[in-house]
């Protein structure tokens, strides 16, 4: 069992190696290794890796590999790095509810500006499949935390380390009338948001906007008695409280590099009004703040400077978890290091429904090797 999960296919795009060791850790094991396409590999055979994995899911199927449980949830427990441990319930998310729009008003909304041209491999990736296993974390806001704290455990089906130092994972069964009682919390859960906005996509977002672009395309071809019941029509998410005690959320700090510093700085202060929380700044031994005034989002008008000014200027920028990383980057020649304010929990709901979704990398739920592993699958085929 231990080598079926693995790490969500997003991450370590630049370590190659990590995916490497991956697979020789799963070996010639049934593994979720194989139900992936990690983004590290794209651009490289992606025909054929395609195939292969289109393949593997249907002998997965057929050998009895996967047990199924039907009209269940399955209630998780993560122990993190620092000994914490996350809860959250995996069930399904009605793809109707949801838009990664700006400005969506509908149930189920993203928190970051969805990229709209990472969609299409994922797409690609997904149309030809008959399963789906997911890494999308989705989120509620209940400080009370009356929803997933009361969920009530049936049979353990999992108790497990992941591989590569993701921690621990544990899952029960929720099912017959501990499901009901569950549906119910979630009806008084969603009858309490007067203003309609219920769950934020935590993690996961391009994966959920291509299962909404492969639904969008499946239902013009279904009859109306169809379009409820079709499987694409849902996908199978995490649910997880934003205010659950292990939730960590992390700032998502700017490097630019190959910029006059000083020029960079003083045509960031023209933009620049008082009040507000601060950014800071840091070149060399040089080292300052900058705020866009009260009641304005910084991160959103610090990216729509930089991307101006690298625009008109030239340079690059990178994206940075860490403030001490950020700060020794910003040691180098022609550098810039802009050290974010953190994401208050209690905002992040309000903002969303009063200016959008944010800005693209403006935070992390906790590290990288604390995302979602794939574990649970489900068939996305008639």
């Amino acid at each position: 069992m231990a080598k079926w999960p693995v790490i969500a296919c997003d991450q370590f795009t630049a370590e190659p190696e990590y995916w490497e060791q991956t697979a020789r850790l799963v070996g010639q094991a049934p593994s979720t290794y194989r139900l992936i396409f990690p983004e590290a590999e794209l651009g490289t055979d992606e025909e054929a890796r395609i195939a292969r994995v289109d393949r593997t899911m249907e002998r997965y199927l057929s050998d009895g590999i996967l047990r199924p449980f039907p009209a269940s949830y399955i209630y998780v427990e993560r122990t993190l790095q620092n000994g914490s441990i996350r809860k959250g319930i995996v069930g399904l998310l009605d793809l109707e509810a949801y838009d990664f729009a700006d400005r969506a008003h509908t149930p189920v909304r993203a928190t970051e500006k969805t990229v709209v041209s990472r969609i299409p491999a994922r797409v690609k990736i997904r149309e030809g499949a008959c399963l789906e296993s997911s890494h999308v974390l989705l989120l509620c806001s209940d400080p009370t935390d009356n929803l997933i704290g009361g969920v009530e455990r049936g049979e353990m089906l999992y108790d497990l380390d992941l591989m590569m130092g993701g921690g621990h994972l544990t899952g029960w069964l929720v099912s017959g009338e501990r499901a009901d009682r569950f549906d119910a919390a979630l009806k008084a859960y969603i009858a309490e948001k007067k203003d309609g906005f219920c769950f934020a996509v935590g993690d996961g977002n391009h994966s959920l906007a291509a299962a909404k672009s492969c639904w969008e395309k499946i239902k013009k071809q279904q009859s109306a008695d169809r379009l409820v019941r079709h499987p694409a029509r849902y996908a199978m998410v995490e649910l997880e409280n934003l205010f659950d005690t292990a939730q960590q959320f992390e700032p998502i700090h700017r490097i630019v590099r190959g910029v006059d510093p000083k020029e960079l700085i003083e045509t960031m202060e023209r933009h620049c009004s008082p009040g507000g929380e601060a950014v800071k700044w840091i070149a060399g031994v040089e080292s300052g703040a900058l705020t866009f005034g009260p009641g304005i989002l910084p991160i959103g008008a610090l990216q729509r400077e930089l991307d101006a000014f690298i625009a008109e200027k030239g340079g690059d920028i990178d994206y940075i978890h860490g403030a001490e990383v950020a700060v020794r980057l910003a040691e180098e020649e022609r550098s810039v290091a802009f050290i974010l304010p953190e994401i208050e929990k209690n905002d992040l709901f309000r903002t969303i429904a009063q200016s959008g979704v944010l800005p693209r990398k403006t935070f992390s739920i906790g590290h990288a090797r604390e995302k979602r592993y794939y574990l649970e699958c489900r068939k996305i085929i008639p």
